[in-house]
């Protein structure tokens, strides 16, 4: 049927009579895969040869058109893929879903869709093609009601029930077809099971004879990202086939979530910008920054050797080493300061520093955990590491053994697991408590930095310190990097959580001595603690 040029029910006015031919011309240009010629187009829209071929030459002086030569037809332009993909894409959900959509299509023999929010609609992201030759076909890109479709319905069930509440207020509850749910209230007691069961079913509401299943996808935050489905003819999808499939799809749906990383409004704390440095002198190479119950920030000079103390005061030195400092611990109302050979116990008071009972040989790293205990790793003859805990008579009860040395150690309070990071082969080590079994949590390539001190979030997350990279980055407890912030020096050293204002903080301590001389000119802040807001 041909559109009448300017009678859109729009209303438009006559100054954007150009515009909507224009935006006609491209509409009929994109439901036609095969593209259409200019005589095609000026016959279905009912417009004159000449302005067709006005409006034809500006859309592909704009990249919005292009034109076959072979075929002599016109087909949508790369600038159209473009801007979509700008508008509605996401690109890591799409490709967090693409293999299990294509496992879900072999599953079932029925097509697969994931789809997102979009206002008061879903809109379709992705779909992969059923196996049989009648079967589900909606194409990417096509708008649905949320009330009446088994994604819009699987993602307001994930929503916060006052979001949820909101938007099944707002929106119109349209009859798309004699079973279409128009009373609001069943429509809460239907997202209700969805929830409770993990799955939606639309049984032939949007489209007479066409069922589908669909689940929410939702990411380690715990925000919905968007769902999938699998839709059919409602003879092959029977109500108990969906009932069997649900369950397939909410697992699906899960596992493409737990790729996902939370979103985060783009912000300054991502860049070096938003990093400032802390009053005081540079260190030659900062490291093991601990903060005690009081607030105050226990932090060393590896090198020097010395410890710092930054407080409402400012940053002093407090004790003076007699060899390289290797951690940091706070226990109690004092602090423990491990040598590469012994500790010391900093107390409080004035009370003078005493010698702690400590094991045999070179310590690599230590760390302190919430029950005021010290966890040590310490070099092996065969240059391996042993990692465990050390006990009151000075011994080190021995947890887990690998076979390179170890540069840091942080333990997670939550429950108690510990890691540990080797910079020669760039790995994060994770170890469970009461397992023997080590896991290696991620690797860092060489190009991006060598892995310095590390140190585990509340939101299951684990922080890591780049020397020459720039940067300190966060990963998954899956190994996925999750989040980079930039920093004003090349090597960040270790780095530590601090609580202020209700505001978490991040503290970085940086190296100064390995900074060639004509690179602290761009980085004059090496060596000094730096402070992150996230």
């Amino acid at each position: 049927m041909a559109i009448p040029s300017g009678k859109h029910p729009s209303g438009a006015g006559e100054g954007t009579g150009a515009l909507e031919k224009a935006l006609d011309v491209l509409e009929a240009i994109g439901r036609s895969p095969q593209g259409m010629s200019q005589a095609g187009l000026a016959e279905r829209l009912a417009l004159p040869r000449t302005t067709v071929y006005r409006l034809l030459a500006t859309l592909v002086a704009r990249g919005l058109v292009r034109r076959d030569p072979q075929r002599k037809v016109y087909c949508l332009g790369i600038r159209c893929y473009e801007m979509a993909r700008q508008s509605f894409a996401v690109p890591d959900l799409v490709a967090a879903a693409a293999m299990e959509l294509r496992t879900l299509r072999d599953l079932t023999g029925e097509t697969t869709y994931l789809a997102r929010l979009d206002g008061r609609e879903v809109i379709s992201l992705e779909r992969c093609d059923g196996a049989h030759t009648k079967r589900s076909a909606a194409s990417l890109g096509d708008r649905k009601p949320l009330h009446c479709t088994s994604q819009g319905k699987a993602i307001l069930s994930a929503m916060p029930d006052g979001e949820r509440d909101a938007i099944v207020r707002d929106i119109v509850l349209r009859p798309m077809t004699a079973l279409t749910i128009t009373d609001r209230r069943r429509l809460q007691a239907e997202l209700r099971i969805t929830r409770a069961r993990g799955y939606a079913i639309d049984d032939e509401e949007i489209v007479l004879g066409v069922r589908c299943v669909g689940a929410p996808v939702i990411d380690s935050a715990g925000d919905v990202r968007g769902a999938i489905s699998v839709a059919g003819p409602a003879w092959r999808l029977t109500r108990a086939r969906l009932e069997l499939l649900g369950p397939e799809v909410a697992e699906a749906a899960r596992r493409i979530g737990a790729q996902l990383a939370p979103q985060r409004p783009a912000s300054a704390d991502a860049s070096e910008s938003s990093v400032q440095a802390v009053p005081g002198n540079w260190a030659f190479q900062g490291g093991h920054p601990v903060v005690a119950a009081d607030g105050r920030v226990f932090w060393a000079d590896v090198l020097a050797p010395t410890v710092r103390c930054l407080g409402e005061d400012g940053d002093k030195e407090i004790f003076t080493a007699d060899a390289p400092i290797a951690g940091l611990a706070v226990r109690g109302d004092g602090l423990v300061v491990v040598h590469e050979h012994g500790a010391t116990l900093l107390q409080a008071a004035g009370a003078p520093p005493a010698a702690l009972p400590w094991p045999a040989g070179t310590t690599l790293a230590a760390c302190g955990d919430a029950r005021g205990g010290i966890w040590a790793a310490m070099s092996l003859p065969e240059s391996g590491t042993a990692i465990g805990q050390v006990q009151e008579d000075g011994r080190l009860q021995v947890h887990w053994r690998i076979g390179e040395p170890v540069a840091s150690l942080a333990v997670r309070d939550a429950d108690g697991a510990v890691f540990a990071t080797a910079p020669h082969s760039g790995t994060i080590f994770l170890f469970a408590p009461g397992q023997s079994v080590v896991r290696r949590l991620a690797t860092v390539p060489r190009g991006s930095g060598r892995l310095g001190g590390l140190a585990p979030d509340g939101q299951g997350g684990i922080w890591a310190a780049l020397c020459d990279g720039w940067s300190v980055v966060r990963f998954t407890m899956e190994g996925q990097l999750d989040r980079v912030i930039g920093l004003p020096v090349p090597c960040a050293t270790d780095i530590a959580f601090r609580t202020r204002g209700g505001h978490q903080e991040l503290l970085i301590t940086t190296q100064r001595q390995s900074v060639p001389l004509d690179a602290l000119a761009t980085a004059p802040l090496s060596g000094r603690m730096l402070l992150a807001a996230l």
